[in-house]
């Protein structure tokens, strides 16, 4: 049936080909095995289960906490041509019950269900008579009281699924879960000798970035002030936070919605439909924003505090670039930040052992913010994926700055731990290494510990930063609870004994945000953004339910003369090209005549400010001035002009790893390449063994196989080109 599964992924949603992971489980879903998919936000989870509900006989379930989410992806399905519904508390009763005699009826693929539905005696009486070869349970690490956000009701799940009379196929998805949250879902949810897809936790068009010692106020003013044209998200903790921050914005004339928990719920659905209709480009809003919003063209997430947890973060984070656009992801951190976290769970209703798993997460999401790892990778190799290379793109790879020595002062702190046998926390280390006077160190007697005042000469919270520094880098550990103490880490134990030394990097206050290469557009483009806005006004729809981005910049550069070559373009179904294609068709030929059938570049942006809001698309585009392409397409054009990538690199201001990933993706989207500019001819059959021996899953073990001179980007080289040959 993968057959039939590839024809839908072209006829529907208009792509030739899936993303990374999404055949295999489509497979194994249309095989008959119960499933566990874990995919990166962004990465295609709803087509895995979308496709097989088309190709299934009756009508799959999908049980959702969102609301938005459910509202979203219905929307979407339908104007792809695919019959969905939705139950939940946002419908009234008429409306509710108007759905189940559809559903009765046989009418939909797919019906979405909040988990809290299922016990109703209506729909227990729905689901007795439907026919469902599949339940998928989106969201599903919450089903965990591991996981980051643990919700009473989905702990029904798998006793309701177990007293179905012919029990379907259970699928369950999510974007952020770790080894142990992954097993649990397992147990909670009695997922039958289930297969587990683990598709991989990096998002590669994300620049992540801590920055730390700013005026958060300024650094924020002057970042949105760089990216005016741009959509974004600003996560604060609290509702007093998140109100001070818009008022901030919009004393300096910087238009911006709210949302929190002590909105009305009219007020929030205003300012949730303002953001996703485009009308305000800019959300301030609290964690309790942003689930289930499938706005694709989020170009930048800004936490103006530190989240809870790591897996929220990721998560939160991850709601910029889902439509594969470079984008940005940036975290202001001040340690102080981290009592108002600590406050939370210590105010929540959550019981004591939920509170002790809280508090732990904490720790690990401190660390993020104090490590010189590459930020991807430490994220990554939480959730268990080790072997990942650097980004080259985040404020830790970009740090230039200048690594000190201070393997002794190590020594110093790492002996003090030791001594304390794990009694203690990092603040009471902290007091000793200065030789504090604090009457419960002097009453515990360590005063007379032999590191005691070993560090007098530096001020006691920095002591403590450099504790927690160690702790990041994996020296020391804390135990898990709400008071944890520290305690050595095996790889303390090298450094104890002189056989390795610590180097850390001495930077400025502030560790800055990288700037991802603005993807600015072409006057093509902006015409087709113009017609898409006008469109969905019509509609009353968001833009990007009509087309995304991505999509529209494929346009701009094909300008399609007939239906087949609009078909071709990537995210364009035959159900879309019915409803727009005439539209498209006239407007490309226009612009064909206006532009000479390419869109013109370049160097400075402008946008179309003064423009009459009569002006057609067309005429607005010929007055305008475009930008550059973006920003793969750049590397690649330097590439094709003889460059290298090292000097790409330098002269672009970003890392060759970066660079040289641009353009194995310029290949892979069909572009002509000299392989033999970056395949050495000898090497080519070493790496094809090495791929033989070690599999393709991932690049170390098949590196580790080969001579030393032997690339990554080589071996990429050679995997994507094996790729394209079939």
């Amino acid at each position: 049936m993968i057959e039939q599964a590839q024809q839908a992924l072209k006829k529907i949603y208009g792509f030739d080909t899936f993303r990374k992971g999404q055949e295999e489980i489509i497979s194994g879903i249309l095989e008959g095995h119960d499933t566990l998919a874990i995919l990166p936000t962004g990465g295609g989870k709803s087509v895995c289960y979308q496709i097989p509900a088309m190709l299934l006989p009756g009508t799959t379930l999908v049980i959702s906490p969102l609301i938005s989410l459910m509202k979203d992806q219905v929307d979407s399905l339908r104007r792809l041509g695919v019959s969905a519904a939705f139950l939940n508390s946002s419908l009234g009763a008429a409306e509710y019950r108007g759905v189940l005699r559809s559903a009765m009826n046989g009418d939909y693929k797919l019906l979405y269900v909040a988990p809290e539905r299922l016990d109703a005696p209506m729909f227990q009486s729905l689901s007795e008579q439907l026919q469902i070869p599949l339940i998928a349970i989106d969201e599903a690490h919450c089903v965990s009281q591991w996981g980051h956000d643990f919700r009473p009701s989905y702990r029904q799940l798998a006793e309701w699924i177990g007293r179905m009379p012919n029990r379907p196929l259970v699928a369950g998805f999510t974007a952020t879960a770790t080894n142990e949250v992954a097993e649990d879902i397992v147990r909670m949810l009695r997922l039958r000798n289930p297969k587990t897809y683990v598709t991989g936790f990096a998002r590669p068009n994300l620049s992540l970035s801590v920055v730390t010692g700013a005026d958060k106020k300024r650094f924020l003013l002057r970042f949105l002030k760089e990216r005016e044209q741009q959509s974004g998200i600003i996560y604060a903790a609290t509702r007093k936070e998140t109100q001070q921050v818009t008022e901030l914005l919009q004393s300096e004339g910087i238009e911006a919605s709210k949302y929190h928990g002590g909105l009305s719920d009219a007020e929030r659905m205003e300012a949730q439909e303002q953001f996703r209709f485009d009308q305000v480009r800019i959300m301030v809003a609290t964690n309790a924003f942003g689930m289930g919003i499938d706005k694709p063209n989020v170009r930048y997430v800004v936490h103006w505090q530190i989240p809870g947890d790591l897996e929220s973060y990721y998560q939160e984070a991850g709601r910029a670039g889902r439509d594969g656009e470079e984008s940005e992801c940036v975290l202001l951190f001040e340690p102080a930040d981290m009592q108002i976290q600590r406050f939370l769970i210590e105010q929540g209703m959550a019981a004591e052992d939920r509170k002790s798993i809280q508090m732990s997460k904490l720790h690990n999401m401190m660390n993020y913010c104090r490590t010189d790892r590459c930020l991807q990778q430490y994220i990554v190799d939480y959730f268990g994926e080790s072997d990942v290379e650097p980004c080259g793109k985040c404020s830790s790879c970009l740090d230039k700055s200048e690594l000190t020595d201070r393997t002794e002062e190590a020594k110093m702190a790492l002996s003090c731990v030791g001594r304390m046998k794990g009694r203690f926390g990092v603040t009471m280390v902290a007091k000793v290494l200065k030789g504090s006077r604090d009457k419960r160190l002097l009453e515990s007697g360590l005063d007379r510990l032999s590191t005691y005042s070993l560090m007098r000469h530096l001020p006691e919270k920095e002591i403590a930063d450099w504790l927690y520094w160690l702790v990041a880098e994996g020296y020391l550990r804390l135990t898990e609870g709400q008071y944890p103490t520290v305690t050595l880490a095996s790889n303390a134990l090298p450094v104890l004994e002189g056989r390795e030394t610590i180097k850390q990097r001495v930077r400025a206050t502030v560790k800055q945000a990288h700037s991802a290469s603005a993807s600015f557009a072409s006057p093509v483009f902006e015409s087709l953004k113009q017609w898409r806005k006008e469109a969905a006004a019509k509609e009353g729809v968001p833009p990007f339910m009509i087309f995304s981005d991505a999509t529209l910049r494929e346009i701009a550069v094909a300008m399609p003369a007939h239906r087949d070559e609009l078909l071709a373009v990537k995210g364009i179904g035959a159900a879309k090209a019915d409803r727009y294609g005439d539209e498209l068709l006239q407007l490309a030929q226009e612009l064909r005549s206006l532009h000479g059938g390419a869109a013109q570049r370049v160097s400075s942006p402008s946008s179309n400010q003064g423009e009459s809001p009569q002006a057609s698309p067309v005429a607005r585009a010929s007055r305008s001035v475009g930008e550059e392409e973006p920003s793969h397409l750049a590397s690649f054009q330097l590439f094709q002009e003889g460059h290298d990538p090292g000097e790409i690199a330098k002269q672009r201001g970003m890392s060759q790893v970066t660079v040289e990933g641009h353009i194995i993706r310029c290949a892979t989207e069909g572009m002509a390449i000299d392989w033999n500019r970056i395949i050495v001819p000898e090497e080519e059959p070493l790496i094809l063994g090495a791929i033989e021996e070690a599999g393709a899953e991932k690049l170390k073990p098949i590196k580790d196989l080969l001579p030393e001179s032997v690339s990554y980007f080589a071996i990429k080289a050679v995997l994507c080109k094996k790729s394209m040959m079939g």
